[in-house]
C-alpha cells in the first residue's frame, strides 16, 4: 500500500488506547500491592506468624512480579520485534487479565494450606510476565505512530496509565472498604477488585480487531520483505540489543530505579507504614495516595512535552534532584498522621517522580533501532524495575525494623535518586535522534 492510499492514523485513538491498556494493566498490578499491604499477610500465610514476618512474606510475593518483569520484557520483546507490537500487547493484556482474575478466585491458607502462597507466587509471576511485555507494547503503539517532534508527549499516555491505575486500585478498595464490614472485606470483598480485571480481556479484543500495528514497524516489515532474497534473518532481537547496546541497557535500567523505587515506597510501603506505625485509618492513607496520584498526573504529559522541546536529560535530571531532596520531608510529613500533611508528602513525592517518569518511555525507546527497540527498551525498563521497585517495600520494611526510624528509608530513597541522576547525566541526548533500522546482514 502506498503512502498516498494508506489509511490515516488517528493519534487521538492510538493515544487513548495506549492509555486505556496501560491503565487497566497497571490497575491489575497495583491492586496486588495494596492487597499485599492490607490483607494478604492474614489470608495466605500461616496463622501465628509475627506481624512483621507476615508482612515481609507478603511483600516478598509482591517482589516476585518484578523478578518476572525482565523475563516478560525478553519474551514479549522478541515477539513484538518479530511479529508486531500489537500482537505482543494483546497477548500481554490477555495474560494479565487471566492471572489477576485467578488471584481473586484463590482459596486462603486456612482452606488449602501451603498451596495458597505457592499458587499466589505463581500467579504473581504471570502478572510480572504480562506487565513486562505490556509496557513496551503500549509505549511503542503511541511513540512509533507519533510525529517526530511529539514523541515524548504521546509516549506519556502509556506512562499516564500508572497514576490512572493507582487511582482505580485505591478507589475500588476504598469503595469496598466503606460498603462492607471489616470482617467481610477480609473474607471476600477484597476479591472483587481482582475479578474486575476481566475487563482487560475485552480491551485486548478491541485492540486486536480495531487497531493496526505501528507505522515504523510496518515500514520495517516492508523493508525486510523486499530484502528477503538477499539477506539472512538477523539474530534474536534481544541478543542484538545486548550485543550492540549493553551500555544503553544498563543506563536505561539505572535511570529507572529512582522513579520506580520511590514510587512503590510511596504507594505500597507507605500504606502499610501509615496504618501499622503511624496508626492512621486505612481509608485516610488510601485517599491520600489516590488524590496524590490524581493531582500530579497532569505533570506527565506536561513535562514530556517540555522534553520534546528542550531535551530529555535536562527535564529528567531536574525531577531527580528534587525527588532526592524530597526524600526527607516525605516521611516527616507522613509521620504527622494529619491528612493535609500526608497528602502534601505524596503530592511532592509523586510530582517530582512524574517529572522523571513522563518522558521515560520516549527516552528509553529512542536509545534503540526499530528492529530491536521493543526488546532493548523493555529489558532496560524491567531491569530497572527489579532493582528499583521490586525490592523497595521489602528493603524499606527491613530498614525500619533494624533502625526503628523512617530516616533510614529516606536515605535509601535518596540513594535511588542519585543512581538515576548519574545514569541520565552519562546518557547521550536522544530527543532529536534520527531513528533508522540498523542495516541488514548480507548473506555470504
Amino acid at each position: 500500500m502506498t503512502a498516498t492510499t494508506a489509511k490515516p492514523i488517528s493519534m487521538v485513538r492510538v493515544a487513548l488506547t495506549s492509555l486505556a491498556a496501560s491503565s487497566i494493566e497497571w490497575y491489575d498490578f497495583f491492586i496486588y500491592g495494596t492487597a499485599a499491604a492490607l490483607v494478604f499477610p492474614k489470608l495466605f500465610f500461616a496463622a501465628g506468624l509475627p506481624p512483621a514476618v507476615a508482612q515481609l512474606a507478603s511483600f516478598s510475593t509482591f517482589a516476585v512480579g518484578f523478578v518476572a518483569r525482565p523475563v516478560g520484557g525478553i519474551v514479549f520483546g522478541h515477539f513484538g520485534d518479530r511479529v508486531g507490537r500489537k500482537r505482543a500487547l494483546v497477548t500481554a493484556m490477555l495474560l494479565m487479565g487471566l492471572a489477576t482474575t485467578a488471584v481473586g478466585l484463590l482459596p486462603s491458607y486456612a482452606r488449602i494450606g501451603v498451596a495458597a502462597p505457592v499458587i499466589l507466587i505463581a500467579l504473581r509471576f504471570l502478572q510480572g510476565l504480562a506487565v513486562g511485555g505490556q509496557w513496551g507494547g503500549a509505549a511503542l503503539l503511541a511513540i512509533e505512530n507519533a510525529p517526530a517532534h511529539r514523541k515524548g508527549f504521546f509516549g506519556s499516555f502509556a506512562q499516564m496509565g500508572v497514576p490512572a491505575g493507582v487511582v482505580l486500585a485505591n478507589l475500588i478498595f476504598l469503595v469496598m472498604g466503606s460498603t462492607v464490614a471489616p470482617e467481610s472485606f477480609v473474607a471476600w470483598a477484597w476479591r472483587v477488585p481482582f475479578l474486575l480485571s476481566m475487563l482487560l480481556i475485552g480491551l485486548a479484543i478491541y485492540v486486536q480487531l480495531k487497531l493496526e500495528d505501528t507505522a515504523e514497524f510496518k515500514a520495517l516489515q516492508a523493508a525486510a520483505e523486499r530484502q528477503a532474497k538477499t539477506v539472512k534473518r538477523a539474530a534474536s532481537p534481544i541478543l542484538q540489543a545486548i550485543a550492540q547496546h549493553p551500555k544503553e541497557i544498563l543506563l536505561a535500567a539505572g535511570s529507572f530505579v529512582a522513579a520506580n523505587g520511590t514510587f512503590y515506597i510511596m504507594i505500597t510501603y507507605a500504606v502499610a507504614y501509615a496504618t501499622k506505625t503511624v496508626h492512621v485509618e486505612r481509608p485516610t492513607i488510601l485517599w491520600a495516595v489516590m488524590l496524590g496520584a490524581l493531582i500530579t498526573a497532569p505533570l506527565l504529559p506536561l513535562t514530556a512535552a517540555l522534553s520534546d522541546r528542550f531535551g530529555r536529560r535536562g527535564v529528567f535530571m531536574t525531577g531527580a534532584v528534587f525527588a532526592l531532596l524530597w526524600s526527607w520531608p516525605f516521611f516527616m510529613l507522613l509521620n504527622t498522621g494529619a491528612f493535609p500533611l500526608m497528602l502534601l508528602a505524596l503530592v511532592g513525592g509523586l510530582g517530582f517522580n512524574n517529572v522523571m517518569y513522563g518522558l521515560q518511555a520516549a527516552m528509553m525507546t529512542e536509545m534503540f533501532s526499530t528492529e530491536f527497540r521493543y526488546s532493548g527498551a523493555s529489558l532496560g525498563y524491567q531491569l530497572g524495575a527489579i532493582f528499583g521497585g521490586g525490592f523497595a517495600p521489602i528493603i524499606a520494611t527491613a530498614l525500619f525494623e533494624k533502625y526503628q526510624s523512617s530516616m533510614a528509608i529516606s536515605a535509601y530513597m535518596a540513594g535511588l535518586c542519585a543512581v538515576s541522576l548519574l545514569s541520565v547525566f552519562v546518557l547521550t541526548e536522544t530527543h532529536k535522534k534520527e531513528h533508522r533500522a540498523a542495516p541488514a546482514k548480507v548473506a555470504a
